[in-house]
């Protein structure tokens, strides 16, 4: 087999050219007048147009920048079984502490804010500093006899 031998097994196909005479007539499938009917159209669809169909940004006003604040630092969720795995009796929970044992991880270098919830049961005394609790969290820190301050 030769080079000028060689052939397509398969025609090139062009898409259909409408609108330009020959046998699709009037409309030619456009439908009727207005932008859509003309060659290259292209509509941008209204602000709350796009609103509406991306849910991420619903509920923020026209300036997303002014409604939304994306620096904020959301608290880091740890449970009571959590700190009942790791921690010993009379131990001191903080940040810092959660940090340095493995349970959570630094966020952009910096200890991160911390909230204590109540899944699971607590045994042991712990002295809680520097966190949020949930109020179950804090009713089981003290009926264990720990602290929080």
């Amino acid at each position: 087999m030769q080079l000028h031998e060689l052939t397509a097994s398969t025609g090139n196909t062009k898409a259909r050219r409408i609108g330009r005479g020959g046998k699709r007539g009037k409309t030619s499938g456009k439908g009727h007048k207005g932008q859509k009917s003309r060659a290259g159209h292209k509509i941008r669809p209204a602000e709350r147009d796009i609103i509406k169909r991306v849910p991420k940004r619903r509920g923020h006003g026209k300036n997303r920048a002014r409604t939304v604040n994306s620096a904020r630092q959301h608290a880091r969720g740890v449970n009571l079984r959590e700190l009942e795995a790791v921690f010993a009796s009379g131990d001191r929970v903080g940040p810092k502490e959660l940090v340095a044992k493995g349970v959570i991880s630094r966020r952009a270098g910096k200890v991160p804010r911390v909230k204590i919830l109540g899944v699971g049961t607590l045994t042991k005394k712990l002295t809680v500093v520097e966190c949020e609790l949930s109020a179950v969290a804090k009713e089981a820190v003290e009926k264990a006899g720990g602290t929080v301050l």
